[in-house]
Parts: C-alpha cells; structure tokens; sequence
C-alpha cells in the first residue's frame, strides 16, 4: 500500500474517531479494562443559567488531566477558581486518581496551582520570547 498523508488545520471528525478508537482499544487490551472518562466543572451564573467557565478533563489509568480551565476576569479573586479546582481534585480522588497533570502558561496560573499543592515537572519555552508552556503534577491519595 502506498499511503498518502496531508497537513490539515480543519477539524477531523473521523480522524479523532479513529485515532482516539485505536488507541482506546489498543489500552483496554493492554490493561485488561476502559476507565477513562470524562471530567468536567461546569460555572454558571445561575441554576440553569448560561455557562461562564469552568474545568474540562478527563480521567483514565489512574491519572486526572485537567485539560483547560477558564474563569472570566470579572469572576476572578471570589475563591471560585479555589472551589472550582478542589472539586476536580476531589472527583478525582473518588474515581481512583493517584495523581493529576496539567499545563498552564507562564504568564496563566502556575503560582495559583503551586499555591493548591502543584508542582512542576518540566518547562518548554514558547512564544512570545520569554514565555513557557509549565507542566505541572499533584499527588490525588
């Protein structure tokens, strides 16, 4: 077979169903079961109301990943980012997690992370000069 490959920005649907399938089954065979799964946090304005921000992640393995987390600035300095990460924390905890991953960048929340416990484990420089994308872990149990 003579394959072909292209470069593409456009959103692949198929292809995260194939890759994403591939390497679901490729894990549940390895491992024996499929744990992963989604996790988020959700902050609305009211009950019901429209989303303002919040935490989205997953868990699979024994590993929490919190993916993006977003608080708009008019929300910022009400511990509502505190409350936000002590319930992906503890979620994760229910679920088994040893340990969580995230990044942020330099400029983002590391020093609001390291303040929960976060610790980082490695640094890679981005742009603009000066800036770096930060890699950060917590023990969960």
């Amino acid at each position: 077979m003579q394959a072909v490959m292209t470069v593409s920005d456009a959103v692949e649907p198929e292809l995260d169903r194939i890759v994403n399938g591939g390497l679901d089954a490729f894990n549940d065979a390895v491992v024996g079961y499929a744990d992963r799964k989604p996790l988020h946090v959700v902050v609305r304005e009211s009950d019901g109301g429209p989303i303002l921000g919040g935490i989205k992640g997953r868990t699979s393995l024994g590993v929490m990943f919190l993916d993006q987390v977003f608080l708009p600035e008019s929300l910022r300095g009400q511990d509502i980012g505190t409350r936000m990460l002590a319930l992906a924390e503890a979620e994760g905890r229910r679920r088994g997690c040893r340990a969580g991953v995230l990044f942020t960048i330099s400029f983002q929340a590391p020093r609001f992370y390291e303040r929960f416990g976060w610790r980082v484990f490695g640094e890679i420089p981005c742009d603009p000069p000066g800036t770096s994308r930060v890699f950060m872990t917590k023990e969960l149990r």
